[in-house]
């Protein structure tokens, strides 16, 4: 607030926000606490609706409303971990699929389950989706 940085003060509000509701939804009340998983869970949940929202704005030729999402974005992604690189990516799905066995697409479910519990919160659902699928085609 002293820094008068309205981008980053509507972000914080808007996560605090979102906090409290998720407490209030799993009955913890709004002055209970939640764990790291839940908290990057609620901000990579923001992220995606920025992400999801620069998208639609574009479509619909309102980019002067998409600058403002990106910066919101720009903000919720110092607070996220570092993304995985779409070779990180592969080499974690070459090395998983090994490991259980996965020959062909029949499995590719349990492959993409299994992985994106390994690579919650580091690696984007979608590129980990497009890798799984490259390793069948």
């Amino acid at each position: 607030m002293r820094a008068k940085d309205a981008t980053k003060l509507a972000v914080i509000r808007g996560l605090l926000t979102a906090v409290t509701n998720d407490l209030v939804s799993k009955e913890r009340g709004p002055d209970g606490t939640l764990s790291d998983d839940e908290l990057m869970t609620i901000i990579m949940r923001a992220a995606k609706q920025r992400k999801d929202s620069i998208q639609q704005f574009e479509a619909g030729g309102r980019p002067e409303l998409a600058e403002g999402e990106k910066a919101e974005l720009a903000v919720l992604e110092t607070m996220l971990p570092a993304q995985m690189s779409r070779d990180e990516i592969v080499a974690a799905a070459t090395a998983k699929a090994a490991q259980m066995g996965v020959t062909d697409k029949t499995k590719a479910n349990m492959l993409m389950g299994s992985l994106m519990k390994d690579l919650k919160g580091k690696a984007d659902g979608t590129v980990v989706k497009e890798v799984v699928d490259g390793l069948f085609t």
